[in-house]
């Protein structure tokens, strides 16, 4: 609610900088832990260093991860600010982190955009490189894989887009704290 004066009055902050970190909290948690599963169920045995592709699905996997580590410190950040509104360095902390999140999911949101695209362009090759097709006699197509091929495509493009549409809601989020700090320093 604005006062007179245009700025939030203080009880409306605390609510609303509430609202917010917790929204950046577990926004920020879900997007670890598609991070985390992408990673864990496909990337480590895709990574090749001598692959441009694989190499850039880790760095932007790795990116997203880093990401949701800085909103979940924004989310917290603003939690303990909507408690205590008096502290200037904690605005400013604020401030900071709110600005980094922003940046780095956007960042993220463009390095996913990147693999998805590269990953529709090749059918999935890439993801599927670290397995050895065969063909036996008895078996049309024998594979060896150190990790479930069947839906290997599928699962990864899935989480990137649940990934994306995080990134998405942090940059949101993470641009609503900044402006609340902004109005909280008066700037």
């Amino acid at each position: 609610l604005p006062s007179v004066s245009g700025h939030l009055e203080p009880g409306s902050h605390q609510r609303v900088l509430m609202k917010t970190g917790l929204i950046l909290l577990i926004i920020g948690h879900l997007n670890f832990i598609t991070g985390a599963l992408v990673h864990g169920t496909v990337l480590r045995f895709v990574v090749n260093p001598r692959d441009a592709i694989s190499l850039q699905y880790a760095i932007a996997n790795a990116a997203s991860v880093i990401s949701a580590l800085l909103t979940i410190s924004c989310g917290i950040a603003a939690l303990m600010l909507s408690r205590y509104l008096a502290p200037a360095a904690l605005k400013w902390a604020v401030f900071t982190l709110s600005a980094s999140s922003s940046l780095g999911c956007l960042s993220c949101l463009l390095g996913l955009a990147v693999s998805i695209g590269l990953t529709l362009g090749s059918q999935g090759r890439v993801l599927l490189a670290p397995c050895t097709f065969t063909n036996i006699a008895l078996a049309p197509v024998s594979r060896e894989c150190p990790f479930d091929p069947t839906r290997v495509y599928s699962s990864t493009l899935s989480l990137w887009a649940i990934s994306l549409l995080l990134d998405l809601m942090e940059i949101v989020f993470s641009i609503r704290c900044l402006l609340l700090t902004i109005d909280l320093l008066r700037l």
